[in-house]
């Protein structure tokens, strides 16, 4: 793979930013962490190198001067808000966090429950989090928040909500999504840091959209693309360019909530430490940007990724029609179509000639490959079966599966296990090759390619289960589909 981002760079500078930034605050730093904190697989697409656990790494070396303070909204606790990559729900992913930060030997202050208003089962859900020991505090939903700026900065405002007693210089608070209140509790401490003496201040770590970089850079637009359903807009931040005449890409919500910031930050401080929202931010991941025409083709791909998600999850009734539609016209602003992907334009060619289900990879050297479904394989597993071969030398036309050894697989998941596709799925193809590897050579050596298909690229001419693109997954294979659920059957 060539590589567009520099990460050795960005775990030095970044780290020593946020440094710099503790210390003009006196030595205590709220920062409000927005997106991934780890499994960051959107900015290790978009930004060739960079490794998806890079910002846990960066924040490692802060270790002995941070805790973390992890937020849930009541509002997601009580509708049992589900994270779409995960299938788990919020109140899970907290747990799910905490239990992440603790195994990498970071401080867990505690967690803070915002939009609180009574609700039943917030209080279950602090009952059940104080009996494992975790401290848990309420922050109250404030009327008029943002806008009602009297009200937010007094004592039935932020002075109503429990103070989260830290000891730390730096103060890292996360959630498992947006919305969770990350900003207001930040703000609520500063609130009442203030009250009782402490000079603190606040800062934003948001990976993207990336500050320093155009507008319409592809990195940027595949960020648009990524929050398509949260209808996130990138934006010029007209207050930096008014401060200092420089432009700065920032985007809706942070721009639209500045001037409330800054009258909160003027109330609490005497003066406002900031003259933009992008001033507030303390990403350096633009500065590490080492080639900039890979970062543009890697972002160009993303935004196409994400188009035919969004299709698929239409198709399953998980989209509306108005995200495929922003996805489209991001495409268009980005010049590209979906036969931009090549695995795209070969998939479909093979459809064509063979009128059943197809699917294509585009290994990390450029290499092509294409496989369709038959009685015995599904299209993917047949596909991830000849991109071992080729990578491991093995000749085409090696079975490397006999057929008596899948026949019997087939009767399990048919007859006992009541399925209705008898088609081995990508991961029992991968059980059965590792099976065949004791005692077959060139199964050994197949399986020993796994790892040279990170960062290949794959389409599918159907839907595929979600089992087959879980591992694709977790071997670091990009995946799209055509958003066709039933597959094609010869004429």
């Amino acid at each position: 793979m060539k590589y567009g981002f520099d990460n050795a760079k960005y775990l030095t500078i970044q780290s020593e930013h946020i440094k710099q930034r503790i210390a003009q605050f006196g030595n205590k730093l709220y920062m409000e962490f927005g997106g991934k904190l780890f499994d960051d697989y959107h900015a290790s697409r978009v930004l060739p190198g960079f490794e998806p656990d890079s910002k846990f790494k960066m924040l490692y070396q802060l270790k002995d001067e941070l805790e973390i303070v992890i937020v849930i909204s009541a509002v997601d606790i009580e509708k049992n808000k589900v994270r779409s990559d995960l299938g788990i729900t919020y109140d899970v992913d907290v747990l799910r966090l905490r239990d992440e930060f603790l195994a990498r030997d970071f401080s867990v202050n505690s967690v803070v429950i915002t939009h609180y208003n009574g609700q039943a089962s917030a209080d279950a859900y602090r009952k059940r989090l104080e009996r494992m020991g975790i401290r848990v505090y309420y922050h109250y939903t404030i009327e008029g928040y943002p806008n009602n700026v009297a009200l937010i900065d007094s004592e039935d405002g932020f002075g109503k909500n429990d103070y989260v007693e830290t000891t730390q210089p730096l103060v890292v608070v996360t959630a498992p999504g947006p919305g969770s209140g990350k900003m207001a509790v930040c703000l609520s401490q500063l609130y009442q840091e203030n009250r009782r003496g402490i000079k603190a201040g606040y800062a934003k770590f948001e990976t993207f959209p990336v500050w320093s970089l155009p507008l319409n850079h592809p990195v940027n637009i595949a960020y648009e693309a990524a929050t398509a359903d949260l209808d996130d807009v990138n934006m010029i931040d007209p207050f930096h360019l008014e401060a200092y005449g420089e432009t700065a890409v920032n985007y809706n919500r942070d721009i639209e909530i500045f001037p409330v910031m800054n009258a909160l930050f003027e109330n609490i401080y005497g003066e406002s430490p900031y003259k933009s929202p992008t001033d507030m931010g303390v990403n350096m991941i633009g500065s590490c940007i080492s080639d900039d025409d890979i970062c543009r083709e890697a972002s160009l791909q993303e935004i196409i990724r994400r188009y035919y998600t969004a299709l698929c999850n239409l198709a399953d009734g998980k989209a509306s029609e108005n995200e495929v539609s922003r996805i489209s016209l991001l495409m268009k602003r980005a010049k590209i179509t979906t036969a931009d992907r090549k695995t795209t334009v070969v998939a479909k060619e093979r459809l064509e000639k063979s009128h059943v289900a197809t699917a294509a990879i585009e290994l990390p050297d450029g290499t092509l490959l294409s496989a369709e479904t038959s009685p015995l394989l599904g299209p993917s597993a047949a596909l991830l079966l000849n991109a071992l071969k080729h990578l491991a030398g093995i000749a085409h036309n090696v079975k490397l599966i006999p057929k008596q050894m899948i026949s019997p697989i087939q009767k399990t998941k048919v007859t006992y296990l009541h399925g209705h596709n008898p088609r081995l799925h990508t991961d029992e193809v991968l059980v059965a090759i590792s099976m065949m590897s004791l005692i077959d050579e060139n199964c050994k050596m197949a399986l020993d390619q796994l790892p040279n298909l990170f960062g290949a690229q794959v389409h599918s001419t159907v839907m595929l289960s979600e089992v087959d693109r879980k591992t694709f997954n977790k071997l670091g294979i990009g995946l799209t589909c055509d958003p066709v659920k039933k597959i094609i059957q010869n004429p």
